[in-house]
């Protein structure tokens, strides 16, 4: 009896000496079941095109807003939770951290997208990082100082993204293929009134190779979440909402350079549906 008295009183003078919080996060479970299964997936390559099999071959850009209730799971969570993050936390974990992916400037006034100039890790934090100078009063001497604040370029402030993609009709397969070959996130400008001032291209990156970091992150599904997708999965199979901005021309111009509000938007559908149409009128029956 005297053995299990001291045994007792040990047990509780060790857990006296372990903080709380330590004992709570090895006995709580959050959730239903323990997640054993640690998912690496692998990429599925694309399938290779003959240049001689190239019937039709087409260049189209386009502009997804992160804002459309569809690609919402590209934008969400703003802040990065424990099985989960925005598509913009990925690229930049992938960029600054794991060095896995590699950022392109996108030029002076943003019209290069043809990944040209490579930029160090370093620059790209330099891009993300913004410091500001406020004058403020200190309420002891009276003086002016000035206050340096450092603003980071978050997810939350990210909320369009570019993509360049190549329409091929392959008539050894006899298949449209669309390859997305960029992706260029676009942060929101704010003017010194708060007011927004429109979007600002940041980098661009290749896209193949960003399809290694994009395969093993999980992206929200709205009707199971035990079968999550990837975000490669969701650009592999067209699972967002996008508006054309730009198709291959001779004047190499986008469309807002000619059509304004209304119906920029209405010549990029009216060139969303003349590729429809191209599509299905390659068959005979």
């Amino acid at each position: 009896m005297s053995t299990k008295r001291n045994l007792l009183y040990g047990t509780l003078l060790f857990l006296g000496t372990v903080p709380i919080g330590a004992v709570q996060a090895q006995t709580v479970l959050d959730g239903a079941y323990i997640k054993e299964h640690t998912k690496t997936q692998r990429v599925v390559p694309y399938p290779y095109i003959r240049e001689a099999d190239v019937m039709w071959y087409r260049r189209v850009w386009r502009e997804i807003d992160l804002r459309e209730k569809i690609n919402l799971p590209l934008y969400y969570p703003t802040e990065p939770i424990q099985d989960r993050k925005s598509l913009f936390d990925v690229i930049k974990q992938g960029i600054l951290e794991d060095g896995s992916i590699t950022a392109y400037d996108p030029g002076p006034i943003g019209m290069d997208d043809e990944f040209t100039k490579p930029m160090l890790p370093t620059e790209v934090k330099a891009l993300l990082t913004k410091t500001d100078t406020t004058p403020s009063e200190n309420i002891y001497t009276g003086a002016i100082d000035t206050v340096i604040t450092n603003i980071e370029v978050t997810s939350e402030k990210v909320k369009k993204y570019l993509i360049k993609e190549d329409w091929v009709f392959d008539r050894q397969r006899s298949v449209m293929d669309i390859r997305i070959i960029g992706l260029c996130p676009m942060r929101q400008v704010i003017g010194d009134d708060g007011e927004p001032r429109g979007f600002s291209k940041m980098f661009w990156l290749y896209f193949p190779e960003l399809r290694y970091v994009l395969v093993n992150w999980d992206v929200y599904n709205r009707e199971n979440d035990a079968e999550r997708r990837s975000f490669d999965h969701i650009f592999w199979t067209r699972e967002f909402n996008s508006t054309i901005t730009k198709v291959s021309n001779v004047y190499d111009r986008n469309i807002a350079q000619y059509k304004i509000g209304i119906d920029a938007l209405l010549q990029g559908e009216e060139i969303k549906a003349d590729l429809f149409d191209f599509e299905h009128d390659l068959w005979n029956f």
